[in-house]
């Protein structure tokens, strides 16, 4: 079953457009949405999830059309877009109140549990957490009704190398148990070949290839030199593409 299914999605900007954008994410699977800074990672999920309305095009969430059934599959999914905003001063345990009173199925137990399990004090605050720790409470937020869909952008950007991996360990963790999926944007192609069953490339609007890691690999073996004795990396994919050497960090 695909949890997630896009299909034509267009959106137009004075300076920018994003064209006829199609792909598909089961369940089980970690999906990296890849492109350079400005490719139109952030407007495809923005658009997905009707946050800025899309000029054409459909997305089904667990095979439910988001225009038409927007609350009740935003219950069922976890979000980090950008910068994590909480109440910086508020302690994580009055955020999970708040946070609880929009889920018909909060588990007060299964939130603490993970903030155990993520070594989250439940009595500090947002401004006391490092970044990877606020991404990993968002984590437990999102677990903790349920979600069986994750979508992040850019979430390993300005973490340690120690952080990162530690991140996207915990994403594999997620999607072992093979009903839970993730969508994740970045630039950093380290995270994509670590942790990613499927990649989808976007370059100035429009996507180039979406599939699974081993046919998209084989889908720009045309980019290979005579000279080249293994085949291509990731990261001198991207180089090539796009003339430019700033992906792996």
């Amino acid at each position: 079953m695909d949890l997630l299914k896009v299909e034509h999605l267009a959106k137009t900007y004075p300076k920018f457009k994003l064209q006829d954008i199609n792909f598909s994410l089961p369940e089980g699977q970690i999906m990296g949405l890849i492109g350079k800074n400005g490719a139109g990672k952030s407007t495809i999920l923005k658009s997905m999830l009707n946050l800025v309305n899309p000029d054409s095009g459909t997305v089904y969430f667990f095979g439910q059309n988001i225009k038409e059934n927007e609350l009740e599959i935003k219950k069922q999914i976890g979000v980090v877009l950008g910068g994590v905003d909480f109440y910086q001063q508020k302690k994580i345990s009055t955020l999970a109140k708040v946070t609880s009173r929009f889920y018909d199925n909060w588990d007060q137990v299964a939130f603490e549990h993970f903030l155990k399990e993520f070594e989250i004090d439940l009595t500090k605050t947002p401004k006391e957490l490092s970044a990877g720790m606020k991404v990993k409470l968002m984590i437990a937020l999102a677990l903790s009704h349920d979600a069986k869909l994750f979508i992040f952008d850019e979430p390993t950007s300005g973490l340690d190398p120690v952080s990162r991996d530690d991140l996207l360990n915990l994403f594999k963790e997620l999607v072992a148990t093979g009903k839970r999926s993730i969508l994740f944007s970045t630039h950093i192609t380290s995270d994509i070949e670590k942790c990613a069953d499927s990649i989808s490339y976007i370059k100035n609007g429009e996507l180039l290839e979406s599939a699974d890691k081993e046919t998209f690999m084989d889908s720009f073996a045309y980019l290979k030199e005579p000279t080249d004795q293994k085949p291509l990396t990731l990261e001198e994919i991207m180089v090539r593409v796009e003339g430019e050497h700033h992906y792996d960090i």
